[in-house]
Order: C-alpha cells, then structure tokens, then sequence
C-alpha cells in the first residue's frame, strides 16, 4: 500500500509549485509578526502630569511648583498622579507668599489628578492609554489589553486545530485572517477600553488560528526535505519581517487609531491569494474527496512542467487510516511513568519560561534607553540570525546542547545587564538584545526539541501541553513588564 509521499513523489521536492506555495502561505504570517506586536505603541504610555487648570487662579511662580518632585530611577521628576492641594496654593498665591522660600513645599497637603492629565506628544501623538487615561489608578488596563490579547490566542489554539480538520486548511486559513483583519478593523472604532478589550481578545483567536492553518496547510503540501525548512526558517523569518514592519508604520503615523487601520489594510492583500494557494490534498484525501486532491496535484505538475502519471491517487491503495482501530490516548497518560512525567513537567516549565522572557523582552522596548522605535525595529531584526543559526545548530548539533548554549546565552547576558551602570546606554541596549537573540533561538528550537522526548502515541498531547504553558506565559509577560 502506498502513501501519500509515495503517490505523490513524482513532483519532486522545489519546483515552481512548491515555491509558490512555500513563500505564499509565509507571506500569510507577516501581519501577525505587525498585529501581535502592535500593542506596545498603541498603548504606549508617554511622560505624563496632572492638569493644572487655568481658573486655579495661581501665579506663574505657583504653578511651576504646583507638582511634587518624587524619586524615580535614581533621579528627582516630577509626580506622574500627584499634586499639591490646589485650593491652597491658590490662598499662598493670593497672599503673594513664595514657593519654597516662605512656605515648605514638602509639608503642604497633596491631591490626585482631579482634573486629568496632560501627556508629552514628543514620542506618542495618541494612544488608548492618553485616550482613556490608563495611568496611575487606571495603569493596570494597560498590560491587561495586551494579557486579553493572549488569551485569544490561547482560546485560538484550543479551536484552530479541530476548524481545519473539519472544514479544511484553506478554508479556516482565508476565515481567520478574514477574522483578525475585520476585528483590527472595528477597533478602530472603539468607543471605550472595555470595547478594545473585547475586540482584541477576538482579533488574538484569529492570529494564531490562521498561524496554524497556514503552518498545518504548509507541512501538508510541501515535501518532507522542505518541510523543516518551511517550519523553521519559512514562518519564523516572515513573522519576523512583519514584527520589522510595525516600527515603520509607528512611526510615521503615530495616532494610535490611524496605525490601527494601516496595520489593518494589509490583510487584504492576501484576498488574492484565495485563487492561488491550493487545499491540502491530504486533508482532501481523509474526507474522501479524491478527484479533487487529485486535480489539484495534476495541477501542481502541470506547474511544474512535469507530466504526471495516469493513475495518481488509487483509494484502493492508499492507507486509509481513519478505518484503522488505534488505541486512544488522554492527557493522563502524560503523568502515567515517571519518565513521562519528567518529561512532561520540564517541557512545560520550558515553554513557559521562554515564552515570558521573549514577550517579555519584546513588550518592554519602550522601556528600554534611546528611541522606541529604533529599540522595537532592532528586536525584530535580531530575530532573524536567531532563527538561522536555531536551524544551522539543530542540523550540526544535538539538541540539548544547542537548547542549552541558547538559554544559557539568554539568561546570563540578562542577569549582567543589573551590572551595567545606567549611563552606559548603548551596552544596556547591546545585551538586551544579545538576551533576545539567545531566547528567540531557544523558542524557535523547543517545538523540535520537545517533540522529540515524547514517544510517537502521545507526541501530539505533550507537545499540545507544552503550547499551552507557552500561552499563560505570554498571559503573564505583561505584567512582568508593568512590575519592571
């Protein structure tokens, strides 16, 4: 009985169609690499003051004094959620007593912002955090969006899987970007944080679900020797491209409703694509529609130039597993031996550290010395060597030599970066991203590394609870930012 590759192994490995398919399908993730990382500008959250009124009724003395100095990073700024109490400052004023000289600033009763906040435009013109206040009492909504964000994803990857094996690849492929474009759209239009929220929560459930559609559809159609290449250089690279991308839109345009919709237009290009990126043969096969798999690889050869055999897909021959009785599996048995066990709770806390340590590093280059977009455009470029030289290392070496050398490059030039004094700028920046390049390799190495451990039956289940853990680590990568 043959198999599919068997069947099939007459078109070769790279021809045309198969390149086609190959850049196509990686053009499909670039608008994740810009959407799933567009949340640090367009909740950016610029230097900020209470709003002193006009009609406070102070003079300019007074209002030059009206903020309390705090100490922040070493240095004395003034209060980002504070102020003096103004009713009184104004009686000073009126009496013509001086700040400092006649009355002790540190000892005059304080206020919060009651009449809002003025914010710097000199980085950010608008963002959802100046538009609907989110600091000081209100500064947690910040890292929650992005939080929401990844909960889509993570409620995205539960459904992704088992949409395409019912209604095909190519089908939830067009759906979900079709879904990720449209609610990018709406958010344009949000009337409220609550509505961002929700609308970011579903634009999440979209990304990943046409990331899988297009990453499944991929390994499906293309050969065995390209289909590594596909999942370790093809969709990484191109996601990175996109995450390129995001700096460039940012800043040019840098009202956060205007970069919403630029970052949003994009998806459309992709309509085209629907005439040119076929569907799985494969999946085709396993819902017993053979002419249409097979019309679909005669085409392929025709693309081709090869000229393809009379008989190409005989059911007859080719193995119908889904009538084979297997033996079903459950996530218990992740924890039925020790040794699987072992295996299963090291992945899990892997995936979970990896994934907070690149969020994390990724969502914390507005924090970072120097410019946001400089610092956002070098975290995307350092993403490319770091999934090159993944892939030279899988090849060349073992693998946990290779996931060792990775971390352990990420962790320790973390942990010297508190050794660096805070005006020595450019070194910080250097062993940031150094850090970045250590942990996007080990990311980009792990699915290979743990789908290893686990024997064949359950490879799928562990590899499946190693993701999730991924997932609440991205949940939580924002608040490791928000507490610094």
């Amino acid at each position: 009985m043959r198999d599919y590759d068997a069947a099939t192994a007459f078109l070769g490995e790279w021809g045309r169609f198969q390149r086609l398919v190959f850049f196509l399908l990686s053009a499909s993730i670039i608008p994740n690499g810009f959407n799933g990382m567009s949340v640090v500008f367009l909740a950016g959250a610029p230097e900020h003051r209470c709003v002193v009124p006009r009609e406070a009724n102070l003079s300019g003395e007074w209002r030059n004094a009206s903020i309390p100095l705090e100490l922040r990073g070493g240095q004395e700024t003034p209060s980002r959620c504070r102020r003096y109490r103004l009713a009184a400052l104004a009686n000073f004023s009126a009496l013509g007593l001086r700040p400092g000289s006649d009355v002790e600033l540190e000892a005059l009763e304080q206020e919060p912002c009651l009449d809002g906040w003025e914010y710097s435009r000199d980085v950010y013109r608008s963002t959802i955090v100046t538009e609907w206040n989110l600091v000081c009492a209100n500064d947690w909504k910040g890292p929650l969006s992005t939080s929401l964000f990844f909960v889509g994803v993570l409620l995205g990857s539960f459904i992704s899987g088992q949409l395409s094996d019912k209604f095909g690849r190519k089908n939830v492929l067009f759906a979900t970007l079709a879904m990720q474009t449209g609610f990018s759209f709406i958010q344009v239009f949000s009337t409220s944080w609550e509505m961002f929220s929700v609308l970011f929560v579903l634009v999440g459930m979209g990304q990943i679900s046409n990331y899988v559609a297009a990453f499944v559809l991929g390994t499906e159609i293309l050969g065995k020797s390209i289909r590594v290449l596909f999942c370790t250089l093809g969709v990484c690279v191109f996601y990175a491209f996109g995450y390129m991308l995001l700096p460039l839109f940012a800043f040019f345009i840098r009202d956060w409703r205007m970069l919403l919709l630029a970052l949003s237009l994009p998806g459309l290009l992709c309509i085209p694509l629907w005439w040119v990126i076929p569907e799985s043969p494969r999946w085709l096969i396993s819902q017993g529609r053979f002419q249409e798999a097979e019309d679909i690889i005669r085409k392929a050869a025709k693309t081709n130039g090869i000229t393809a055999p009379d008989v190409i897909l005989d059911p007859s021959e080719l193995q119908d597993v889904n009538s084979q009785k297997q033996q079903t599996y459950t996530i218990l048995d992740l924890m039925k031996t020790r040794n699987i066990l072992t295996i299963t709770i090291m992945s899990v806390l892997l995936w979970m550290i990896i994934s907070v340590g690149y969020f994390g590093l990724s969502l914390d280059t507005p924090n970072l010395h120097g410019d946001v977009y400089v610092n956002c455009f070098l975290s995307a470029v350092i993403e490319v060597p770091a999934y090159v030289i993944s892939w030279l290392l899988l090849r060349t070496l073992p693998r946990r030599y290779s996931m060792a050398a990775a971390l352990f490059l990420g962790g320790c030039v973390l942990l010297f970066i508190q050794l660096v004094p805070s005006h020595i700028r450019a070194l910080s920046i250097l062993l940031v991203m150094l850090g970045k390049f250590g942990i996007t390799s080990a990311f980009s190495m792990v699915y290979v590394y743990t789908a290893e451990l686990y024997p064949t039956v359950v490879r799928n289940m562990g590899v499946g609870a190693s993701s999730m853990a991924s997932r609440l680590g991205s949940i939580l990568s924002p608040y490791f930012v928000y507490l610094g």
